[in-house]
């Protein structure tokens, strides 16, 4: 970056993306790097540079703490899925006059051999389990539950970092687990399990592919859940080394 005084860069965080751009950006003197983390995890992985958590109180709030902090450049490097915050950025930087990028890692395909049934909602995936199978293996985190709670004829394994509360499935066993995953353990979790049908989001990421590969071998059918559109005109970089290139343009 261009010598002279300190530039203020915030990261919306809590992905390994945000991690890994936190750490090449406080390693840099010209810049003063703080990641932003929404506190949903109890134990979350900080990031170097500096941490605050919890939320901004919407648009107006945040882009009230980019004029205050003096941010030069905003980064959305959010979970794919954490839609509100991305709408929210946007906003928020417009009012702000604070540039924006948005780091999305690319989202999974599905290759030969795959049975995936592309879905648009949580709610949408409930709909469709009763025709795939028995004993679902639900990876879609510890929130949202409350769409499957009314299959009491299911059973599911719910993996998540944190324990869910209710409103959950009634058969219900929680696996608390953090990623990466290997596939060998994913292909032993489906064996164990007797799993037959496999419900993720498009979160993308080799860390938790593991178990799209397993279920393939497997012959079991996936429910993924799409990704909600991105805020329009948001520039994006695919990680974190597109963020970087871009920081320094918008820096100049």
């Amino acid at each position: 970056m261009n010598a002279g005084a300190e530039r203020h860069i915030l990261i919306l965080g809590g992905t390994t993306e945000a991690r890994r751009l936190a750490e090449e950006l406080a390693a840099d003197p010209a810049l003063r790097v703080t990641s932003s983390l929404a506190g949903r995890v109890a134990a979350p992985r900080l990031p170097a540079g500096e941490v605050r958590i919890g939320g901004f109180g919407g648009p107006e709030g945040l882009a009230h703490w980019l004029r205050e902090q003096q941010v030069a450049a905003l980064i959305d490097a959010t979970h794919p899925f954490a839609g509100t915050i991305s709408f929210n950025a946007a906003r928020a930087a417009a009012a702000a006059g604070v540039p924006l990028l948005a780091v999305r890692r690319p989202g999974w395909v599905a290759g030969p051999g795959d049975d995936w049934r592309d879905v648009a909602s949580l709610a949408d995936a409930a709909r469709a389990l009763p025709a795939l199978g028995e004993r679902v293996f639900l990876t879609t985190g510890r929130m949202g539950l409350g769409a499957f709670a009314h299959l009491e004829d299911k059973w599911f394994l719910v993996r998540s970092v944190d324990a869910p509360e209710p409103p959950a499935p009634p058969r219900m066993e929680v696996l608390l687990d953090r990623g990466p995953f290997t596939l060998e353990g994913e292909r032993e979790l489906l064996r164990r399990h007797a799993i037959d049908v496999l419900v993720t989001k498009d979160s993308g990421a080799a860390a938790t592919a593991a178990k799209l590969t397993a279920a393939r071998e497997a012959g079991i059918p996936v429910v993924v859940v799409r990704r909600p559109p991105a805020p329009e005109g948001v520039p994006v970089a695919g990680d974190p080394a597109g963020a970087v290139a871009w920081l320094r343009r918008a820096l100049g």
